[in-house]
């Protein structure tokens, strides 16, 4: 009997094969777990695609917010290119909806957070952020 969890956290391409193989022996109880394996996996897998795009749009927002002189090109292409990371996940995961993201949004911000105080070398003050902040506001640099 195959150990489904495990194989299926390991990797989703030999969990797949295993599972053929087991419907290949007429083992479809068998194949029927390995399949709920693979599903749980790779759900588990985007939310954590989803949860690391939402750390890294929420740094770069704190960041932003708090270093106002520092504005630069690439902080505005890494907001554009997280939301659309993030539509992407949400797209192709219809599951990954806004109630899974609010689940999520105090511990992407204590993260988000934390990465930012690295990058900034320096601490960041609790704060929050807004759905709007994160998601909707305009972000861009003035020509110079």
């Amino acid at each position: 009997m195959q150990n489904w969890h495990d194989l299926a956290t390991t990797s989703h391409y030999q969990t797949a094969v295993a599972v053929k193989d087991a419907l290949h022996d007429s083992d479809t109880a068998n194949a029927l777990e390995g399949l709920e394996e693979l599903i749980d996996a790779l759900a588990r897998s985007e939310r954590r695609a989803l949860r690391s795009q939402l750390i890294r749009l929420m740094q770069h927002v704190v960041k932003w917010q708090l270093q106002p002189d520092r504005h630069s090109w690439s902080w505005v292409a890494t907001i554009r290119n997280a939301r659309r990371e993030m539509a992407d996940i949400q797209q192709e995961t219809p599951s990954l909806t806004r109630p899974v993201l609010e689940a999520m949004w105090d511990d992407c911000l204590a993260a988000a957070r934390d990465a930012a105080a690295g990058e900034m070398n320096r601490p960041v003050p609790p704060l929050t952020l807004t759905w709007d902040e994160v998601f909707t506001a305009e972000y861009t640099r003035e020509e110079e």
